[in-house]
Formats: structure tokens, sequence, C-alpha cells
């Protein structure tokens, strides 16, 4: 059911309301209308402001919660911190809080963004949840603490006992790192290890369930002696157990798609627009779209002649299916990584790829544009059986784009701004699975498996008052296109600074149109554009920057957020030089106190970044 557009309140209050009313258990319900009642009977007392009244109303108490063994008398705390770029470190640290507090725990989520190294050397009980962005840093938000702790003056940890849940993704060489590092130095600082730390894949709701279910456990017994704490149940929530979500993707419509790109440029990048009428999925401008692509039956097609398999018939997770269809559908059949070349050498027992595993520097050299369907033609293996095949690869994993509409000024869809990756290498044509299932197979009309991903590290001021710096060369525009629309859909009257850049004016100026109405019609204050191909000189985006230095460096002293979006391997990383030379020569600071400032920009929540 959802709030009336008759119904006495703001369009802001109706959505707020639509989006949390679904959700709400009837115990939850109960306890809200005696509250409200409570409220209304708090302002009819004269001159009573809202807010007193807030205050005084009567706030019916919850449920007692049966008495479990041990709980009363213990109690004890439990710090959970994560590290997150992207909102699933954090979503998994909620849901450890969650847990925990059915257990008997008085259980705290910290972002690590929020919390000195000396007071969490103060915690008695500790859980890290941590991802690792790239290949081996930490997330934002972790840079400062994960620096700190590794620091020869960090603090003693003697008296903590901790635990730690890496995530990751087995395509980087350092996978899981910030979760190593966290977990070896908490231990050389004096810590004590209550249980193992666990490295999730991309397909990380098993091993986390099961990780959280054995660290808790172990963590109750501690507690209360060595007995064994049961856990309170939990009461199921029809709305929450129907719902759209990474469990449950929601078959969005294609709407429309357009190239973006002209004809004879390098790129190939498409505006795709989703429906997602019926799906109760709402988002906000900084989120994600998950895509759940299917490899393409080319990919397909070439592993089973390159692997001669024994036997097409296999088992996922229950229901049998013939070895193509799970290729396709479920599994990450192309992406070749050391972990996948290590656990097919088991099988193999090849000499020479034991040599190349054995040595990092041809082992890297080895997988760099080579894919699984490679490995099986190099070192074939004779009478290899499907169901051992399919126990090397990871599950499809979901591919992530930043979404380029709002809910406002677009009810009901959802857009993407998505690159077709194409390339040849080692002889074969390789193409980007989600980019090219979105270009090629997925016509007008026809479903994609979706659900939204929350990034709270990605969102706009509260403040519609506050100015924007927005920085992002090629697709890493697309979050931009979203922040126009929404600060143009609510009236904010912030100022709003555009940088752009890709290869060629002509062929290459994503969304050229709309960002030139923006700027007719005052939304868009400044638009600056730099085409790498269009000179001899190539021009970046940090360039630009660097030209207008004096009049950005008065738009950050005037309280101005930055963000960046785009490619992370070098663009990222020239920015962020680029901003500290502006607070070096325009703010007049010495280099040390150039990086501190634009740290500080990122600790206070003025510098994000979503990059990839």
């Amino acid at each position: 059911m959802q709030i009336p557009d008759s119904a006495p309140f703001s369009e802001e209050q109706r959505t707020a309301l639509n989006r949390i009313l679904p959700s709400i258990s009837p115990s939850q319900l109960t306890w809200l209308t005696g509250f409200v009642a409570g409220l209304q009977a708090a302002l009819q007392q004269p001159g009573l402001a809202p807010a007193s009244a807030l205050e005084q109303s009567v706030m019916p108490a919850p449920a007692a919660l049966p008495s479990l063994p041990g709980t009363a008398a213990t109690q004890s705390s439990l710090a959970i911190v994560y590290g997150s770029e992207s909102g699933n470190a954090e979503g998994l640290a909620q849901q450890a809080r969650k847990e925990a507090g059915k257990r008997g725990f008085k259980a705290t989520v910290i972002d690590m963004a929020d919390r000195s190294v000396a007071a969490l050397a103060k915690e008695k009980n500790l859980m890290v949840i941590t991802s690792t962005w790239g290949d081996g840093d930490p997330p934002d938000n972790a840079v400062a603490l994960h620096a700190a702790i590794m620091a020869p003056s960090a603090p003693s940890f003697a008296g903590v006992s901790y635990a730690v849940c890496g995530l990751g993704d087995t395509s980087y060489d350092k996978f899981c790192q910030t979760g190593k590092d966290f977990d070896r130095r908490l231990e050389e600082l004096g810590a004590e290890r209550f249980f193992d730390r666990v490295d999730c894949d991309t397909d990380y709701d098993a091993p986390f369930a099961k990780w959280l279910d054995g660290a808790l456990g172990e963590l109750q017994k501690r507690s209360s002696g060595g007995a064994t704490v049961a856990a309170v149940p939990a009461v199921a929530s029809a709305a929450v157990a129907s719902g759209y979500g990474k469990k449950n993707p929601f078959p969005a419509p294609l709407k429309e798609k357009i190239l973006l790109s002209g004809r004879g440029s390098e790129k190939e990048v498409w505006h795709h627009e989703f429906l997602l009428e019926g799906s109760g999925m709402s988002y906000e401008p900084g989120d994600s779209l998950a895509i759940v692509p299917a490899n393409r039956m080319e990919d397909v097609d070439a592993l089973l002649a390159a692997g001669n398999f024994q036997g097409t018939s296999v088992t996922v997770e229950g229901s049998s299916c013939d070895l193509a269809t799970a290729l396709r559908v479920h599994f990450d059949c192309t992406t070749l990584t050391k972990n996948v070349a290590s656990k097919y050498n088991e099988i193999a027992k090849s000499g020479k790829l034991t040599q190349l595993l054995a040595d990092s520097e041809a082992c890297r050299n080895y997988l760099y544009g080579r894919q699984v369907v490679d490995l099986l033609a190099d070192f074939p293996v004779k009478g290899l059986s499907a169901a051992d095949f399919l126990g090397l690869l990871r599950r499809l994993p979901p591919r992530l784009y930043s979404i380029a509409s709002s809910l406002r000024a677009h009810p009901d869809e959802v857009h993407l701004t998505v690159a077709a990756v194409r390339y040849q290498s080692h002889g074969r044509e390789r193409v980007g699975v989600a980019s090219t299932y979105l270009a090629d197979r997925v016509l007008a009309g026809a479903t994609v498996p979706v659900y939204i991903t929350p990034n709270k590290n990605f969102k706009l001021p509260a403040d519609r008052d506050t100015p924007i710096i927005m920085i992002g060369p090629g697709t890493g525009v697309a979050p931009f296109r979203a922040f126009l629309q929404e600060r143009q859909a609510v009236g904010a009257t912030g100022r709003n600074w555009l940088f752009f850049g890709d290869q060629r004016y002509t062929l290459d100026f994503l969304y050229q149109v709309e960002w030139q109405e923006y700027l007719k019609d005052g939304l868009l204050t400044r638009l600056d554009v730099a085409f790498s191909r269009d000179q001899k000189h190539k021009i970046y985006v940090q360039n630009r920057m660097e030209e207008r230095a004096a009049e950005l460096w008065r738009w950050l002293e005037e309280g101005a957020f930055v963000y960046v979006c785009g490619d992370a391997n070098r663009m990222a990383g020239d920015v962020h030089e680029t901003l500290i030379r502006i607070a070096e020569t325009c703010g007049g600071k010495p280099r040390a106190e150039a990086e501190s400032y634009i740290e500080g920009l990122r600790q206070t929540k003025r510098y994000l970044r979503d990059v990839y």
C-alpha cells in the first residue's frame, strides 16, 4: 500500500514514507501506532512546539526479549568496524550487529573513518569486516585507520580479542589484502584472534554467514564461561521476504538504448534505460545498478571444444542442468586467475604449469589477456569431468554500474552509461561479459535481472546550497548526470561545476546536448572539457583543473564538495595529485600541509570517489 498523492504530505515526505512502510513488520506497526498516538496527545498541550512534543510523547516499550542463559550476566560489548568502498562491507557489518544482538551482545557498528586507532585499541571485543579496493589497497573510508594501525607508532592492542572478515575479488593478485593486513597487524600489536579470518570472493553471502555464526559462537563461549547461548529467533517479514534484491533480482524491461559514440569513435558507449515499475525498488543519485549477465554462447562453445569434458549433466544448487547452461548462466567461465590455474593444476599435474605458477612475474605475464579457455588449450587434461571443471570456477558475479539518472526526474526508470568492451588477445576475440551482453543481446522490451546497490559514500550534500565539483571523464560522467537531474528536480541552489574528458569532441562528447542545456538554464555553473586526441599534445581533465586552479581553490574554500568517478588506474591518482598541487600553489601550503588538507576533505566526506 502506497501513500496517496492526496495525503497531506510533501512529495519528499511521501517518497520517504513509501520507502519504509512496506518493510515494517506487524509488531513494528503496532509500536509505531502507539508512538504516534502519544505524539498527537502531546501536541494538544497549549503552546508546546512539535519538537518538544516529540520529546514528551509516550513511547511504548518494546516487548521484552526472552531470558537467555548467560545474557543477563554478560551483555558483552562488541565493536564491529567496517571498511567499505561500495557498501557491501557496511551491509555485512549491520547484519553482524543484528545477529550479535540476538545472541545477547551489545554490538556497535563503526565506520573506520570515524574511529582512531587509539580508541580502537580500547575495545574488548573487535570484529573487522573490510573490503579491498583494486589490487590490494584499503577502501577510501579505511585509508587513514589502515595507515595508522600499520605505522610503527600504533598502540598496543593487548587485551583485545578480534576476528577479521575480508571481502575481495580473486581476479586480483592481492585478494582480500586489506583484511589480511588488519589480521596480521592486530596480532603483531598483541591482540588475540578469537576466530580465524575468512577471505570472501564476490559471492560472499554463504562464507560470511558461516564465518559469522562460528565467530559469534566462539565469542559466546568465552563470554558465558563456555556455555552456548541460543540466538533469539528473528521475526519474519513478508514484505522483505518477497522484495527484490541481490537474492531475488528484478526482471527489468529495457525501454530504450542509444549509441552515444559517434561513427568512427574508438569507443562504443551505450545509454540504457530500464523500467522499474512494479519492483518496489528505489535509489538515490550515487547508487549503482547491479546487472546479472549471461556469458556469450560463443565463449561457452569454445570451452566445450577445448575441454572435451566427460559427461554433460551437472548439478547446480541442487538442480540438474546441462554443462552448457551452467557455463552460460551460473559460472564465471572466462576470468583466468592464479587461483583458478592452481586448482586446475591439481588435476592437470603439469610440470610446465607448476613452474609457471612458481614464478610470479612469468605467471602474471601468462595470465594477462588470457582466459580459462586458453588454460584448457595450453595444458589439456584427458577425461576431465564436467563436475570437476565447474569446481574450479567461481559463480558468475553481477556487474555494478553507476546509475545515470534521478528517480525524481525519471520515475520508475533507471539509466546506465556503459562502454562495450571488445579486444583481441593471444589470437582470440575477447569481450566484456556484461557490457556486450547489454550491447549485443538485450533488445528493447527484453528483461534483464537487476537490483540496486546503495553507495552511502557517494552522495550529494544534504545542504542543497552547497557547491559541488564533479570530475568524470568517459563513462565516469554517469553519476553526475544523475546529480544534476536530482538538483534540478529538488530546486537545489548550490553551484555545479563539471569537468568532463574523452578522446574526441565530435565523437565522444557524451550527453553533450544535455550539458549545454544545463549551462543555458543556469543549472550547470561551469563546464570544462578535455579531449585528449583533438591535438598533438594530449589534454586531460587534470590539465583543465590546473588551468582553473585559482577558481577551483576558491570553491574549495567556500565549502564545495569534490566528486571523482571513473578510471582508478591512472585518472583518479592524477586528479588526486592535482588537488594536492592546487592546495600548494593556490593555498600557499607546504607539501605535507597540502596533503593533510586534501585528506581532511576526504575524512569530512567533502572529497568522494567512485573509481574502478
